[in-house]
């Protein structure tokens, strides 16, 4: 009979946690004004402390649904990038990456008063270079927000997430490097991953506008046909080890410059998106060990300060020359707080790889991945909210 419960248990653990996540994310949202997206990863941190049977076990597939759901959100975001502004305005180039170096600099510098590892602290550096797009992109949506600012974040957070992939690959071929002292081994596991995933990104962003346009396909078709074409392309990324994240992003850049439009309607790809999205943050707060998370949680502030303040004091400095107020320089920064899914499943996509220290950055980072998941959406919806960008009505 206790079997019987605990498998019954195990079965139904997902669809309640997820069901109970999508009502209470409601409730708040309606009450409070709460980020749909902070009330899920509650619900995932709750069902991860109480540990759950079934929630916090390994459930073979759910690492790939993850990344489903998030390599949706990066197309979506790929798809919002107009590179022209950056030849029109390349000082948004140019913030992006200065931010993402001095970032990586002093998370790397600032992590060392804590006596971790070279490789840890590399690793950390590189993860903290990101911010999320699934946390900035549903909650940008959710508030219907558009506007100088809105538009700025989402084109730094795809430039940070690029660059934070680049070198998360060049510190894993560095270790590669050091515990294998195989030169050809690291180089293939860097160039090889990251070139090849922006190529069939590219590649997909470029066949599937030319199939859209062979006929008159109606707007659900496209959402539908670019929903398949993501779930093909994370496949793909799993079966010849690529990174199926940079790979999506890639895809929704090239796709955008093909001409082939997504309306405001089929944003967050319908209720299959909202759907995974729940899943997504339920997942990556069920991830966290509790007993890391308060062991983690003096790195995890200091961290988040030191980030916090570099993506602030990048946009604050280069407002003007960028085209912007210092108010709105502010408020940019301030929009890039959330980082958390992007990283937890890059570290996750390295762990699967074979990445060794992937494991134990996570117990490092968890403190920092708590906060930044709870709060970093909050901070996110102000900043925009503070910036007049959002067209939220009441009903």
């Amino acid at each position: 009979m206790v079997t019987e419960y605990s498998f019954l248990l195990q079965s139904i653990a997902w669809p309640l946690v997820l069901l109970l996540a999508w009502f209470i994310a409601e409730r708040a949202h309606e009450v409070w004004h709460v980020p749909r997206v902070t009330s899920y990863v509650a619900v995932g941190l709750i069902g991860g402390l109480v540990n759950l049977p079934g929630l916090t076990t390994d459930v073979p597939g759910l690492p790939f649904l993850a990344n489903v759901a998030l390599s949706l959100v990066l197309f979506e975001l790929g798809y919002r990038i107009n590179l022209r502004w950056f030849r029109h305005n390349p000082w948004v180039m140019v913030v992006g990456l200065i931010e993402s170096v001095v970032t990586f600099a002093l998370i790397y510098w600032v992590s060392g008063w804590f006596d971790l590892a070279t490789d840890l602290r590399l690793i950390i550096a590189a993860l903290s270079i990101s911010a999320s797009p699934a946390g900035i992109v549903r909650v940008a949506n959710e508030l219907r927000s558009a506007g100088q600012v809105t538009e700025r974040v989402l084109h730094l957070c795809a430039i940070n997430c690029m660059v934070s992939v680049l070198v998360l690959k060049l510190v894993v071929g560095y270790w590669y490097l050091n515990t294998s002292g195989d030169l050809v081994l690291a180089a293939f596991s860097s160039i090889h991953q990251v070139g090849t995933s922006v190529a069939v990104g590219a590649v997909l962003g470029v066949a599937v506008p030319w199939m859209l346009r062979q006929r008159n396909t109606h707007e659900r078709g496209v959402t539908v046909v670019f929903a398949l074409s993501v779930l093909l392309l994370t496949t793909a990324a799993y079966g010849l080890k690529l990174s199926p994240l940079l790979a999506a992003l890639t895809f929704g850049i090239v796709a955008r410059e093909r001409r082939v439009h997504l309306t405001n309607a089929q944003r967050d790809f319908g209720t299959a998106g909202d759907l995974l999205s729940v899943f997504l943050f339920v997942y990556i707060a069920s991830l966290l060990d509790w007993a890391d998370v308060g062991t983690g949680m003096l790195i995890g502030v200091v961290l988040i300060l030191v980030r916090t303040g570099s993506k602030i004091g990048c946009n604050l400095v280069a407002a003007r020359l960028s085209g912007i107020t210092e108010r709105k320089g502010l408020l940019t920064g301030l929009a890039l707080t959330p980082m958390s899914a992007f990283a937890i499943l890059l570290i996750e996509q390295s762990r699967l790889y074979g990445f060794a220290p992937a494991v134990e950055v996570l117990s490092v980072m968890a403190g920092m991945m708590l906060l930044q998941e709870l709060l970093g959406p909050v901070v996110t919806q102000r900043a925009l909210l503070a910036a007049h960008e959002t067209h939220v009505t009441k009903g």
